[in-house]
């Protein structure tokens, strides 16, 4: 709590009431009611990287989509990596019941996501915009699991580490041409879309939003909606459509849903085993499943 008194003061705020926001996996986040009844919301990244990740993805998608506005930004220190002022959204988050309308509302906001297009295929930081290598979307594909690879191994069975390794090669070369470079939030999931009566009314998280293929972006979609109602992917993907062309998901989720239960997995060993068991056997049985295993 020392650093959110802290950022209060940087942020001159006069705070009624202090709230932690249960739920935010990589950054710390509260909720302030000021003296004036007013709610706000501080963001403490997990990194400096992260803050301006997000600044940048939030001056960029406002007026197009619903986000929250940037009231202020604070830079850090050497103790910390700096703070976000956010306004709130009255909403909640999209956890409960996704009907056929909702789903259509999802894929239209989606769709208008990524169609904001980056310069190039990379991400925002301390130092700007950096272009991936030869701004080659698939090249950094490539990169990250091999560079994922040492921390899963020690994590996974042998067995299973050696399939996912051959397992890679085969859906990789099986993936369409990426589209892009467009906005990718990196994590598009129920927990991240804000609803009010059953209405789409914001967009929130973009601390690893990049400049990437839309491709990437439907990997959580699918886990935790499309799943759990399978008669909730047309009404979604016919309001996707409304909006910009799908590539073919037939052949895109495959090879992305195991992609981010390996990502998942070196995610854990490098944040805490004890503390995400859940997201790691999660993850785990993702990659059972995908290689047959």
């Amino acid at each position: 709590m020392n650093a959110i008194q802290e950022i209060i003061g940087k942020f001159k705020l006069n705070v009624l009431h202090i709230a932690e926001v249960p739920e935010s996996f990589s950054s710390e986040v509260y909720k302030l009611t000021l003296v004036n009844q007013a709610d706000v919301y501080v963001k403490i990244p997990f990194n400096k990287d992260k803050l301006f990740r997000e600044y940048e993805m939030l001056e960029r998608l406002t007026g197009i989509i619903p986000v929250p506005q940037v009231l202020d930004i604070w830079v850090g220190d050497e103790r910390t990596a700096g703070a976000l002022l956010l306004s709130a959204i009255e909403g909640v988050p999209c956890t409960g019941v996704v009907d056929r309308q909702l789903a259509y509302q999802i894929g239209v906001v989606h769709a208008k996501l990524h169609n904001v297009t980056m310069p190039s295929y990379g991400v925002h930081g301390t130092e700007g915009f950096r272009t991936l290598e030869d701004n080659d979307w698939r090249l950094s594909i490539k990169g990250n699991f091999e560079k994922w690879q040492e921390p899963c191994q020690e994590i996974l069975k042998p067995e299973l580490f050696a399939k996912c390794v051959a397992h890679f090669d085969g859906v990789f070369a099986a993936l369409p041409e990426p589209d892009g470079p467009c906005v990718v939030h990196m994590d598009f999931r129920p927990g991240n879309i804000l609803i009010n009566d059953n209405q789409v009314v914001g967009i929130i998280d973009y601390e690893s939003a990049r400049g990437g293929s839309s491709e990437i972006d439907f990997t959580k979609i699918n886990k935790y909606v499309w799943e759990v109602d399978p008669r909730v992917k047309l009404p979604y993907l016919q309001g996707y459509e409304s909006i910009r062309p799908l590539l073919d998901l037939e052949r895109v989720l495959p090879f992305y849903s195991f992609y981010d239960a390996f990502n998942a997995v070196a995610w854990c060993r490098k944040r805490g085993l004890e503390q995400h068991k859940v997201y790691l056997q999660e993850g785990i049985s993702v990659l059972e499943k995908a290689v047959g295993d």
